[in-house]
């Protein structure tokens, strides 16, 4: 099954993980990705501490963990190829996205080149 196909049908929850060029470490919840491919993931994300990491230091890691019983899931590790502005194309992405109740001044596409996924418990 296709990253896109699995995400597109799946329910829970989502934390990205960043760290800035000195290694101090953030963690965000974070929607689902969307993918362009299996190999291109993509994220909007607001001008904040998450999207500052990624200036600095292009590698993340997103955990997400399915609805339900057990322990099941995915871990993406991620690098950060490039981003953009782009209002309209966030618009198609993120048709629920309510971002009026958050001070949001920018908001960014920001594309990521999927280096590994492991199951969310064991793996590599």
């Amino acid at each position: 099954m296709s990253l896109g196909t699995y995400f597109d049908g799946a329910k829970g929850q989502g934390v990205l993980a960043t760290a800035d060029g000195s290694g101090r470490v953030d963690a965000a919840v974070f929607a689902r990705p969307h993918f362009m491919d299996d190999n291109t993931a993509l994220f909007i994300m607001a001008e904040r501490l998450t999207h500052e990491n990624l200036n600095s230091n292009p590698w993340a890691a997103y955990i997400f963990i399915e609805a339900g019983e057990g322990w099941t899931g995915k871990r993406l590790y991620l690098r950060k190829i490039k981003e953009e502005q782009n209002e309209p194309l966030i618009g198609e992405i993120c048709r629920r996205c309510d971002y009026s109740r958050y001070d949001v001044k920018n908001r960014y596409v920001v594309y990521f080149k999927v280096e590994k996924v492991l199951p969310l418990i064991g793996g590599e």
